[in-house]
């Protein structure tokens, strides 16, 4: 599950990615001429959902389906109407409510990473939820648009009341002994960003593996490959399931079509695959719902099968 000098630089290149100029191509939406909503809500049994934006991130798009023909990448995603230079991905989190529990999963991007997010703690406020209320905040992987947001601009720990928690694998990768200065010059910054945000004063963190119930009703599970201890969340609440799924599912078509096809973020080629594979083959045979972080907002929908390939269908929403 170590991952190799070559994928370690192909993931630290988009590191410093500023964003790029959007290429336009046929139903590109511009953008409206105020902020649209940052939050929506549904409900999954007696459990209460709510979906919430960090904001987005646009990287070269040359990092998706890196074991793939590039010409035949750039031409599956301009048959989904994407951009073949510009990955516009957003970042989607989500609050749970469910008994006495008020979970949030991942801190988001804070103040140090790209200006397109950072924004989780105004969608938060928008959406009227006290952050002082939540009760446990699960991290699905150390990666800087899902953890780096812990860090507050005195430097602790975000949310002093809520538990902290992620998957003890991912904890001890990030945290071993001399990590930075092992890895070439590029990665060494989100090495860094990893461990200050896993050592950040405020943070007591409870370290869990598979099958750990967070809360009644809130399980982990072990989800590798994108980092060596990514973890998922299944939510069950009546005969309903929701999988989130972090980034082990980080791209809405791509990952549907083609579950073989892996992006330059994705640690471990082999095992993200077979991660993915289970993934899709389970919330298929269950009829669960799925919520990827990186989907078009706000990412939530369910998994149908292709014949040996799958495809994604967006949630049909419900209005009151």
């Amino acid at each position: 599950m170590t991952p190799t000098r070559r994928q370690l630089l192909t993931i630290a290149a988009a590191m410093p990615a500023l964003s790029l100029p959007a290429t336009r191509v046929s139903a590109d939406l511009a953008a409206p001429e105020a902020a649209n909503p940052g939050h929506v809500r549904f409900t999954l049994g007696e459990a209460r959902i709510t979906i919430l934006t960090d904001g987005h991130l646009e990287l070269p798009a040359d990092g998706l389906g890196i074991n793939a023909d590039p010409e035949e990448v750039r031409a599956f995603l301009t048959s989904y109407f994407l951009s073949p230079e510009t990955n516009y991905a957003h970042t989607n989190h989500v609050v749970i409510e469910l008994g006495e529990t008020r979970l949030l999963v991942d801190a988001g991007s804070g103040s140090r990473f790209l200006p397109t997010a950072g924004r989780l703690m105004r969608s938060l406020d928008e959406a009227g939820i006290d952050p002082n209320s939540l009760t446990h905040l699960f991290i699905t992987h150390a990666h800087p648009d899902h953890i780096w947001g812990i860090r507050d601009d005195f430097d602790e720990a975000i949310l002093p009341g809520a538990a902290k928690i992620v998957g003890a694998a991912e904890h001890a990768f990030w945290t071993e002994d001399g990590l930075a200065a092992s890895m070439p010059t590029e990665m060494q910054q989100m090495v860094v960003g990893a461990q200050n945000s896993l050592t950040v004063e405020g943070a007591d963190w409870q370290l869990v593996s598979d099958g750990a119930e967070l809360a009644p009703g809130i399980r982990a599970i072990d989800t590798p490959g994108h980092t060596p201890g990514h973890m998922s969340l299944v939510v069950e609440s009546g005969d309903q399931q929701l999988l989130v799924t972090g980034d082990a599912l980080n791209h809405a078509y791509m990952n549907f079509a083609h579950p073989g096809w892996v992006n330059g973020f994705d640690m471990d080629a082999d095992q993200t695959v077979a991660t993915r594979q289970s993934l899709l083959d389970m919330a298929a045979s269950d009829r669960m719902a799925v919520l990827g972080y990186h989907f078009p907002f706000p990412g939530i929908g369910h998994v149908m099968r292709m014949g040996e390939a799958y495809a994604f269908v967006p949630a049909t929403w419900r209005w009151q």
